[in-house]
């Protein structure tokens, strides 16, 4: 059996998926043998990282399962080929689905001092995203279906909106405040305008219909079960990684800053203090918190399953 890790990351979690993938497959009646996962990313992902992980983490021991797990990198876009022709059996992807290959084109200098998608931004910014999106997933689902062998599976957990219109709720409030923090430290001199104005994260949200209209137009799935869940800002106050006087502010800042900070070196270079950016960040997230404490993220899980090759 052939698994695909895609957006695999770096970190522990990556091998906490897979030891649970091993012990469910352990309890059915014909379980394989052997398994290969291939663990995809882009090609800067900390792959030595993962491999060093692995030589000591006792999650992915597949002895007592009976269970062979050989495990293998494979670096490269998932909006591009990976994987030979009806090689995989199932395919899956854990919070990283929602990035897109690139920022809509023509948003350069158009969302102003709105780093994504507000409830205030004009029509063609939410038509731009909408339409990379479509260009992307039906670009995903494509190629995946080509790498997938016909009744092969396939699941995905991605952000998302609850509501089909962008301008009735702000689902991504975090980016909003974002880009309050960074516009307050161009007020004082510390971010240039220009820099500020250029700047757009290629990340969407599709909302439910979206996602169906996308699935179902390029054709190689079904669409076996949609759920969602709603996840808290700071979900993982209970993670090792957050100090125990941490707030809720800064929980919520360090889990942005962990894959927004490569993106603001890149863009503002060294004229920026990123340390300062989150400290702010921080603040203005904890204010946030102090008056909705049930701020969360909107959260699809889907399943899908290749639809058999003639």
């Amino acid at each position: 059996m052939k698994i695909a890790d895609l957006g695999c990351s770096s970190g522990p979690n990556t091998l906490l998926v897979i030891s649970h993938i091993i012990e469910q497959l352990s309890k059915q009646e014909h379980a394989p043998r052997e398994i290969q996962v291939f663990l995809n990313d882009l090609p800067d992902n900390d792959f030595n990282n993962l491999f060093k992980l692995m030589s000591t983490n006792t999650n992915t021991n597949t002895k007592n399962n009976n269970i062979e797990c050989y495990i293998y990198g494979a670096p490269g876009s998932f909006y591009g080929r990976l994987f030979p022709n009806n090689n995989l059996h199932f395919a899956y992807s854990s919070t990283s689905f929602h990035w897109l290959s690139q920022i809509p084109q023509g948003l350069e200098k158009n969302t102003k001092e709105n780093i994504y998608i507000a409830t205030t931004s004009p029509p063609h910014v939410f038509e731009a995203y909408s339409k990379q999106f479509e260009r992307d997933f039906t670009t995903f689902l494509k190629l995946r279906g080509e790498e997938i062998r016909g009744g092969g599976r396939m699941v995905l957990g991605f952000l998302g909106k609850s509501v089909a219109d962008p301008t009735s709720k702000d689902e991504f409030k975090p980016y909003t405040l974002l880009s309050e923090t960074l516009s307050a430290m161009v007020s004082e001199g510390l971010v240039k305008e220009d820099n500020l104005h250029s700047f757009n994260i290629p990340i969407f949200g599709p909302s439910i219909q979206e996602i169906e209209a996308a699935v179902e137009s390029e054709g190689s799935f079904n669409l076996d079960k949609m759920e969602f869940v709603f996840v808290p800002w700071d979900a993982g106050e209970d993670c090792n990684n957050y100090e125990k006087t941490d707030t809720s502010g800064k929980i919520v800042a360090k889990c942005v800053r962990a894959f927004l900070e490569p993106l603001l070196v890149v863009h503002f270079g060294s004229s920026i203090n990123v340390d300062r950016v989150f400290d702010v960040y921080a603040e203005k997230v904890e204010e946030h918190l102090s008056i909705d404490e049930s701020s969360s993220y909107f959260f699809h899980v889907i399943s899908l399953t290749r639809k058999t090759k003639t």
